[in-house]
């Protein structure tokens, strides 16, 4: 069973409330979700391939992230979920947004993680990847919609200096 924290919409943790994942989120509470946007020293940036058997099988995704755990902070998680999905272990991530999203009951907290590692070193997560791929930020940004999962990401991209 993964249990989470509960958050109100300003992002202030709901103290003895604890949220079951599969649960429903009750209304007018959130819990948080870390993903990290990976660009290489090169330039760069990663895309993982979602597992078939998952939601949006096959599509890809400019970000490697998950729900934060019971007791986890935003890095803690992001840190994690890095980690579970590619193999990287970030030294150092820069938050770049957070936003709240009143569908899904989710605050996302929205981290970059600049890095130097060997491109071929990148590990899959049995369940939820099944291919990864470097490309530049121009051929990211052109990508279809049917073929790359989160907008979002797109926008942080436009927005990211080189």
């Amino acid at each position: 069973m993964e249990l989470w924290d509960a958050y109100d919409r300003d992002f202030n943790r709901i103290e003895g409330v604890t949220l079951v994942r599969g649960e429903p989120v009750p209304e007018g509470m959130y819990h948080m979700v870390c993903e990290v946007l990976v660009r290489h020293a090169d330039g760069e940036y990663l895309l993982m391939q979602r597992d078939r058997r998952k939601p949006y099988g096959g599509m890809w995704e400019a970000s490697a992230g998950g729900s934060a755990l019971r007791g986890e902070t935003p890095e803690d998680c992001a840190r994690r979920e890095l980690r579970e999905e590619t193999g990287i272990a970030a030294d150092g991530l820069t938050e770049i947004a957070r936003v709240v999203s009143p569908e899904t009951r989710s605050i996302y907290v929205e981290f970059l993680c600049v890095t130097d590692c060997a491109k071929d070193a990148i590990t899959l997560q049995e369940g939820e990847t099944i291919a990864w791929r470097w490309t530049g930020r121009e051929a990211l940004l052109g990508m279809r919609d049917d073929d790359l999962l989160g907008k979002r990401m797109k926008r942080y991209i436009e927005g990211l200096r080189e």
